[in-house]
């Protein structure tokens, strides 16, 4: 049975075919549209149109009319961050099906392109959506709360990398003249005061938000009940993972943070190194790495795990990694059973 490309089934479990596909390539000013509505045919409807809510509304009213099913249109585009938000608000407003791909996902399955434009790139992305249609996830923006969240968390993390950045100007001392560093080390010391105000300024919106949000509140004393999971670290599992809702078990969670393995051989010639993949969040694999090596201090099981691993002639960065998955595995444990964590070592001690 050849597989047809203009059905899938739903979460609700209702057939639905999509007549229409609209690739749309997002930048800051404008957005380029492709309008699919044949793939056997060569011939597709290109446009323009400028990133602001007035031209969005027109556009996406325009082709709804124009089309006899409008709940027949899938939108597809990119994950351009801030310059795609306008486009979602009001598709999601509008009631329409929308997907925001993954930008690798979309540039791999292109195949080989000769040269760029955004006209081509639109394209792109609305084939890709016909041809991936097995894939779809359609997209929903979270509640306001999860943005201000995350938003706060990306503000918190800019001053921390300033901070860092102003304090390297003290390792001057004793290699250039007091004259020469008076003036630089007054001025420092006052941008270093201010990024401190701030940074307390930023953590105190966070406390707040978490302290409104009852589901950001009991998750977050739920996690830290976890050994080696501190504030910072269970705020940023509940931002990533949408309040435990956008993975389906700790594995998931994982491979996201890029704590997982994968194997690399092929055939007889090619036996590479189990090892994890780069293609990870950078910033939770760090906050995991520094609860890890908290946890093998402060948890008996965890050190004794440690320990025994070492011993064996474990690489010792195997072992750490193996605890960032006990973490994550615990922190998913105590989330589903609704229960802090219970240190087994002491219950039974």
């Amino acid at each position: 049975m050849q597989f047809n490309p203009f059905c899938f089934i739903l979460k609700n479990k209702v057939m639905k075919k999509y007549q229409t596909f609209v690739g749309i390539d997002v930048s800051k000013s404008k957005f380029d549209y492709c309008i699919v509505t044949d793939i056997s045919s060569q011939k597709h409807e290109f446009g323009v149109a400028v990133n602001n809510q007035k031209a969005i509304r027109k556009f996406i009213s325009g082709l709804q009319k124009k089309c006899k099913d409008a709940s027949g249109i899938l939108f597809c585009m990119e994950n351009t961050g801030v310059y795609s938000m306008p486009l979602c608000y009001e598709l999601q407003s509008a009631g329409a099906d929308y997907w925001v791909a993954s930008g690798l996902e979309i540039k791999r399955s292109r195949g080989i392109i000769r040269g760029k434009s955004d006209k081509t790139d639109a394209l792109c992305i609305a084939m890709y959506s016909v041809s991936h249609l097995h894939l779809l996830k359609l997209s929903e923006l979270p509640e306001a709360d999860f943005a201000e969240l995350r938003l706060l968390l990306a503000e918190r993390e800019k001053l921390v990398k300033a901070l860092g950045m102003f304090s390297t100007t003290k390792e001057g001392n004793g290699f250039l003249p007091k004259l020469v560093l008076k003036s630089t080390l007054t001025n420092n010391a006052a941008t270093i005061k201010y990024l401190n105000r701030q940074l307390k300024n930023i953590e105190s919106l966070l406390d707040e938000l978490i302290e409104r949000n009852e589901t950001f509140k009991k998750q977050s004393q739920l996690l830290k009940s976890v050994p080696g999971i501190c504030k910072q670290t269970a705020i940023s599992m509940i931002a990533y993972t949408q309040a435990f809702t956008l993975f389906k078990n700790h594995r998931q969670f994982a491979c996201y943070c890029g704590v997982a393995p994968f194997e690399y051989q092929s055939g007889s010639s090619i036996k590479g190194k189990t090892k994890v993949s780069p293609l990870a969040n950078k910033k939770m694999k760090t906050l995991l790495n520094m609860a890890a090596l908290s946890a093998k201090k402060c948890d008996a099981e965890m050190k004794i795990y440690y320990e025994k691993k070492v011993a064996e002639g474990k690489n010792k960065m195997l072992v750490i990694n193996n605890l960032r998955s006990k973490i994550i595995s615990r922190a998913f444990a105590v989330i589903n059973r609704d229960s802090p964590y219970v240190n087994t070592l002491k219950a039974f001690a």
